[in-house]
């Protein structure tokens, strides 16, 4: 088995244009869901990076699945950020002590929102930084991002001239 490569987005679906009112005859073409994953640790106290994701894509849902406990002293967060520093989610709290292992929650706020709609018209950088108020241990997680390949404009279907 190999891998390929596609320009998305890639989209999915029988009817590509609605040509009635019932259901056979309503466009019902999707573009796919994809991922990306990436790791981090306990000495990623800078941001590093983890993927790239396309221009114009539609973020679903950051996973951040502990793999060794983060064990720091006083409070352990993760945020996952752009290369710009806006932060797009993040795990832990400064209150909190360990990230036990396990699928740890992952906090979006309404601030991010605009950002998870549409990536931007160029490629983001999205990176993870770990911090830990107190003396730092152990720690290592993998961060899954799932997300829709769209066009760089943000565009999930065609226009009428694509058709």
């Amino acid at each position: 088995m190999g891998f390929a490569t596609h320009l998305g987005p890639w989209l999915l679906g029988t009817v590509k244009n609605t040509t009635g009112t019932t259901a056979g005859t309503i466009r019902n073409m999707g573009a796919t869901v994809v991922t990306q994953t990436g790791t981090t640790t306990v000495s990623d106290t800078t941001a590093t990076t983890e993927f790239v994701l396309p221009a114009g894509a539609q973020i679903l849902e950051f996973l951040v699945d502990i793999t060794t406990a983060y064990s720091g002293t006083t409070g352990n967060t993760i945020t996952i950020q752009t290369a710009a520093g806006a932060s797009l989610a993040t795990v832990g709290s400064a209150s909190t002590t360990p990230l036990a292992v396990g699928r740890a929650t992952v906090a979006v706020t309404g601030a991010q929102i605009g950002t998870y709609l549409n990536v931007g018209s160029t490629d983001l950088i999205v990176q993870a930084v770990y911090a830990c108020a107190g003396t730092a241990s152990g720690g290592a997680a993998t961060i899954t991002c799932v997300y829709v390949v769209r066009d760089s404009d943000g565009a999930a279907n065609p226009s009428a001239t694509q058709q």
